[in-house]
């Protein structure tokens, strides 16, 4: 039988986090009028973890089996309803899931008909999603032309894990074919101790890529909004969205591999960027920001600096529409000091715990 254990914030901050880790995927669950997990499925190797973090309404997550998905499994695991009012806008509930295997786990929300509306999720689901999906949903589907998808790949001590997420193309943004000749673009991270991007706004192409060499102590590339500059997307985004994060990328003083991070672009809104690290103070705040794509007027690269250093914490209370689009994401290094919550182990197949959600920073080094 399945784990599933529910505990206090404090008694999360007290579990033994390890030095090293599985890659760890993060799922959006519901949001003002969406009825979806965020990326629908993912792909993971044993040791990874999947932290489902429950947005606004009342949802839940629990398993089921590809031919009967909107049943739940014998001793399968169940997060339980966790409702979320509309005006809640930070310290979301998260369950977190430990992989023990590549063998596919099937899910989905128990609320009244959400899984008849196609509320499903899959872990190493094989090229069988689309049938577990249509079997859900009775063959009924339905799309929206403003919602794209895209494909995040990272990959943890020689492991690639891919995830595909669902995302706005962000108004005027173009998702065009790329074109037949693309750049590469090469941003150093902290260079000679500094706390920025170098460099901070760039111009790049559908196709092209943007690779973040990090050369200094430990930051991260995480994808926010031009509104909530210092607040990860995932967590400021009123839509289900859900950005691409290195995670803390801690990097030696005499290191000489350095550790590298690579995204796709894949359309022409913009892409906003900040390194999350606070310690022993907010480097977004002091303006380690970067911007892709900004206008030359409006919401430019300036004003994002601008809201970055006027920003009232790391993490906003306002939830605002977030603008640019997911990037397709590679990471080449192993992280460690993660930033998610630490997996809890029991002598049960597979662990699963539900807790409100902690952000356990990196060391500056």
């Amino acid at each position: 039988m399945l784990a599933l254990l529910l505990l206090p914030l404090f008694a999360l901050l007290s579990l033994v986090i390890p030095a090293t880790r599985g890659a760890d995927h993060q799922v959006t669950v519901g949001g003002i009028g969406i009825l979806k997990y965020n990326p629908e499925f993912v792909n993971a190797d044993p040791g990874d973890t999947v932290t489902f973090v429950f947005k606004q309404k009342n949802h839940t997550v629990t398993q089921s089996s590809l031919a009967s998905p909107c049943v739940q499994a014998a001793d399968g695991f169940d997060s339980g309803f966790v409702p979320v009012p509309d005006d809640q806008t930070s310290n979301f509930t998260v369950a977190q899931f430990t992989v023990i295997d590549t063998k596919p786990v099937w899910v989905y929300c128990r609320q009244a008909n959400h899984c008849q509306q196609g509320m499903v999720f899959a872990i190493n689901p094989g090229d069988k999603f689309d049938t577990f999906k249509s079997t859900a949903t009775g063959n009924v589907s339905a799309s929206s032309a403003s919602v794209i998808t895209v494909t995040a790949t990272v990959t943890v001590n020689g492991a690639t894990q891919t995830t595909t997420y669902a995302t706005t193309t962000g108004g005027a943004a173009t998702t065009a074919s790329a074109p037949s000749s693309t750049a590469s673009h090469v941003v150093t991270v902290g260079a000679n101790g500094a706390l920025a991007f170098s460099p901070d706004n760039l111009t790049a192409k559908i196709g092209d890529t943007v690779t973040f060499s990090f050369s200094s102590k430990n930051h991260t590339v995480t994808q926010s909004s031009f509104a909530n500059p210092c607040t990860p997307l995932g967590e400021s985004s009123a839509n289900g969205l859900v950005g691409f994060d290195s995670g803390f990328m801690p990097v030696a003083a005499d290191a000489s591999d350095l550790p590298e991070f690579t995204i796709t672009v894949n359309d022409t809104a913009p892409i906003w960027v900040y390194c999350k690290q606070t310690n022993p103070s907010s480097h977004c705040k002091q303006g380690m920001v970067l911007a892709i794509n900004a206008p030359a007027t409006g919401n430019t690269f300036d004003a994002f600096l601008a809201n970055a250093k006027g920003a009232a914490s790391a993490v906003s209370s306002t939830v605002a529409a977030a603008s640019g689009t997911q990037a397709i994401a590679s990471s080449t290094a192993t992280r460690a000091n993660p930033t998610s919550n630490a997996a809890l182990r029991s002598s049960s197949s597979a662990s699963f715990m539900v807790a409100a959600i902690a952000v356990i920073l990196g060391s500056s080094l």
